[in-house]
């Protein structure tokens, strides 16, 4: 029995979001809606979503000695997180993400690193009981890839499952490629990874289906691979077996911000409570649909019971996304 279904290691930030009709081309000056401060980071998002969901989860990040800092500590306690590892210190403020939304509810977001630059190998190595204590560690690329990759490696030395979403995306070792169970990828994400790996070696075209990019991802040597694919929900792919497409709920999008992790920290949760992978990707794909039905990030991940209450499971919708 494991202490916490989920350790999520990665970013927290602040999210600085402004409301735009459409945003703007290079060099161009749009009005927007008046300014909201959410919690956010790829990490915290994760976290948030599987605490909100039922799950002991803790989180392994580090934010400043400021008051974006504080507010993410709260955030966490607020979503039901254990907040042990989560380290401040006065050397950099806490990271912050500028996000503008369109009228269409998709987002374009910039990320100053500030403290989750400083997240080390060395924290990693002080936080070893955490993840001696998890089944289940969460990865993103909002930190150094050193981090990183200590993490991968020493989830895998404790008996965790390694679940990693390369966002943004960067070329991953091969030893820690070769640790993701899943390796979760967006079609932008896959092709980054796939660059110069391609047939011709310029990597700018995908195969011609996601069934291929997944079978493409495989060859690089992860366990299993999960491709989102917006309104048309995910995609899972394990090696030696035939893909298995999970279709999305049919949703109105008002905002997209945070729902891959919404997605991901759920998928996380399942797997740490023992779910095969195609049905932790059946939850995860509903709750990260459900997410982009409200505003914002963590304010809009659902609790278990809102998901049980929704229900429905298959249909797809246009304005659905999963990225």
């Amino acid at each position: 029995m494991h202490d916490y279904d989920l350790l999520v290691v990665g970013s927290a930030n602040a999210d600085l979001v402004v409301g735009v009709d459409q945003r703007p081309a290079a060099g161009e000056t749009v009005l927007g809606s008046d300014l909201a401060i959410h919690p956010g980071g790829k990490g915290a998002n994760q976290a948030a979503a599987a605490a909100r969901l039922g799950a002991r989860t803790t989180l392994l990040a580090r934010v400043g000695d400021d008051a974006y800092g504080r507010m993410l500590g709260q955030a966490q306690r607020d979503a039901g997180a254990d907040t042990t590892g989560l380290l401040e210190g006065k050397d950099a403020p806490t990271g912050v993400a500028l996000i503008t939304v369109d009228s269409a509810g998709d987002n374009s977001i910039v990320v100053s690193q500030g403290a989750n630059a400083r997240l080390t190998p060395q924290d990693v190595a002080a936080a070893r009981p955490l993840f001696q204590a998890a089944a289940v560690v969460s990865l993103q690329l909002e930190i150094p890839l050193e981090t990183v990759a200590a993490a991968a490696l020493t989830a895998a030395g404790s008996g965790a499952r390694v679940v990693l979403n390369p966002s943004p995306p960067a070329p991953l070792p091969d030893d820690v490629l070769g640790l993701c169970d899943p390796l979760v990828v967006n079609e932008h994400e896959a092709r980054r990874l796939l660059e110069g790996r391609t047939e011709g070696g310029s990597g700018n075209d995908l195969p011609g289906t996601p069934e291929a990019w997944a079978e493409a991802l495989l060859e690089l040597g992860p366990r299993s691979v999960v491709v989102t694919l917006g309104a048309a929900g995910a995609l899972v792919a394990t090696p030696g077996t035939a893909t298995v497409r999970v279709p999305s709920p049919a949703v109105e999008a008002v905002d997209t911000t945070g729902a891959g992790d919404a997605f991901t920290g759920a998928l996380g949760w399942r797997l740490g409570r023992g779910d095969g992978l195609v049905d932790a990707v059946r939850y995860a794909v509903r709750v990260g649909s459900f997410a982009v039905t409200r505003a914002g990030a963590q304010e809009s991940y659902p609790s278990a019971e809102e998901i049980e209450k929704a229900g429905g499971t298959g249909g797809t919708s246009e304005k659905g996304t999963l990225t």
